[in-house]
């Protein structure tokens, strides 16, 4: 057997050699580190100025890797694929809980052992992201995720052609299921952005599940992750490992038929977007699946990124951000619509309502108790009138528009807020309400339900005359 040692000390990066225990039934045997280069062990052994070190303990060759470190996953895996499987290794992983970028490769090497198998490990360290080793990837990598980003950067309608994509990627894995999924864990909630689920596999979309509880097991996913972009599981074994680590996951992983799983976070400058699967894959093709999926997540990552970024703007273009109601801008758009006949509707109600004393509030108590008033108004309306649209058309005059309501029910929620109107010290309106049972042109409704409104406005007036405005 050659000398592993000597073997080592001949390479110019930082160098091991890693051996896999073989047996007879496809498992994974224990890895141990069997030699290294003093670059490598003084690398390993370093302190960051975070603290981190990545080996616990002091280098002794032939130790299992758990020694130093705890038990790594995706590290077995390179392992197994290179050691037993006899394929070269390469990967460029980000870790967060490190500083540092990894840039690894591993060759497997024909050691004659009957117990274990050889491969060699070298690592190239960086503090920044280095593009040209992301984008070290095969041809069939490279073609398949170049088709992915030319779909997504070439649509008008990302929705449409992300299903599409996942639908690739899902086969590209001969998965049962692969899904995108958002998260917010302020607000602890989540979405399914995209999925796709293969015919008769007996696998469920997450999309049946109303459970609110699955938001705790995304978050317990960055935990589990521990820092690495990429957890894949391909066997009973590495199930076991999140039974420990995770059990809550793994019962609802055992109960959802999942024998196997590849998760990775959806990051945007330093920001978690969600996740993205892909369930029961082809184990046999592991690094090419890691490969895709990996550089697939990157570029739907900043797809969604730029889709909520797009989405905010036109929210705040279009919303009234003190009252949470849609501003005059969007109103006019809306009309708009209707004239166009982009809107099917067969009955239209609309009602005007003017907040009464706003000036006299913001003159004697400040802008602070206006903004307040404004605020109890908008809740109000929406309180009373749910189901409708809502429009803050002016300073202090609301737009309701009503679709497809029965007049009863309209006029009923009308007569409930001038009744509230009434109560001395709480928010008061001035309504004008206008009904078409046959839909009709929305300029006439508006302009009948606004001269109402004003008519209602003077009639306040006339009871409290110390609160007259110029009308």
């Amino acid at each position: 057997m050659m000398d592993l040692q000597k073997f080592v000390d001949n390479f110019h990066t930082m160098t091991s050699i890693l051996s896999v225990e073989k047996r007879d039934d496809d498992r994974i045997g224990t890895i141990r580190i069997e030699a290294a280069n003093d670059l490598y062990i003084r690398a390993m052994e370093k302190v960051d100025k975070d603290g981190n070190v990545v080996f616990k303990e002091k280098f002794v060759p032939g130790s299992s890797y758990e020694r130093y470190m705890k038990k790594e996953l995706n590290f077995e895996n390179f392992c197994y694929e290179c050691a037993i499987k006899k394929k070269p290794v390469h990967a460029y992983i980000r870790p967060e809980r490190y500083t540092f970028c990894i840039n690894l490769y591993m060759m497997p090497l024909a050691i004659d052992d009957p117990k274990k198998a050889y491969c060699s490990y070298s690592q190239e360290i960086t503090f920044e992201e280095n593009v040209d080793a992301m984008s070290n990837i095969s041809a069939k990598t490279s073609s398949n995720v170049l088709q992915t980003c030319i779909k997504l950067r070439s649509t008008k309608n990302l929705q449409k052609t992300m299903d599409e994509v996942i639908e690739d990627i899902r086969k590209i894995c001969d998965a049962s299921y692969c899904c995108v999924m958002l998260t917010d864990f302020n607000d602890n909630t989540w979405s399914v952005f995209s999925d796709a689920l293969k015919p008769d596999s007996g696998i469920r979309s997450i999309r049946e599940l109303k459970s609110e509880n699955f938001v705790d097991y995304a978050r317990s996913w960055i935990k589990t992750l521990n820092g690495s972009n990429c957890l894949m599981i391909k066997n009973k074994d590495d199930l076991e490992v999140i039974h420990q680590e995770n059990p809550a996951w793994y019962n609802s992983l055992v109960a959802a038929n999942v024998r196997s799983l590849v998760l990775l976070p959806l990051e945007y400058n330093g920001l978690t977007l969600g996740f993205f699967w892909a369930t029961n894959f082809d184990t046999s093709n592991t690094l090419y699946i890691r490969e895709t999926l990996e550089l697939s997540a990157f570029f739907v990552a900043s797809e969604i990124a730029n889709y909520q970024l797009l989405n905010q703007l036109e929210l705040l273009s279009s919303m009234d951000l003190l009252t949470c109601v849609k501003n005059r801008n969007s109103m006019n758009n809306r009309v708009t619509q209707f004239l166009n006949g982009e809107v099917q509707y067969k009955s239209l109600g609309i009602i005007f309502a003017d907040l009464n004393g706003l000036k006299p509030v913001n003159d004697n108590k400040g802008h602070d108790a206006g903004d307040k008033l404004l605020k109890d108004a908008s809740q109000l309306l929406k309180f009373t009138f749910d189901g409708c649209e809502f429009y803050r058309a002016g300073g202090d005059e609301f737009l309701i528009i009503a679709l497809d309501k029965p007049k009863e029910e309209l006029e009923a929620k009308v007569k409930a807020l001038r009744e509230k109107s009434m109560i001395p010290g709480k928010v008061s309106f001035a309504v004008g309400f206008y009904y078409d049972a046959n839909g009709g042109d929305i300029r006439i409704a508006m302009h009948e339900a606004d001269a109402r409104m004003y008519e209602d406005k003077k009639r306040y007036y006339d009871r409290f005359p110390a609160n007259r405005r110029r009308l």
